[in-house]
């Protein structure tokens, strides 16, 4: 399985996230062994849209 750091985790070492290559799943890139929310394409679209929303203040 590969795992891409998000482009929005920092080098600081605070929250990080990465996505699996097949884009169907997330971790907490500071616990690789730690739990993985997995998703259908679908949650994961709506999943990533309210993550945005979240971030602009909305």
């Amino acid at each position: 399985m590969t795992w891409r750091k998000s482009s929005y985790s920092g080098n600081s070492g605070g929250e990080c996230v990465e996505v699996r290559a097949s884009l169907d799943a997330v971790r907490d890139s500071k616990n690789v062994d730690g739990p993985v929310l997995e998703f259908r394409p679908a949650a994961l679209r709506a999943f990533l849209k309210a993550l945005r929303t979240s971030s602009r203040g909305a």
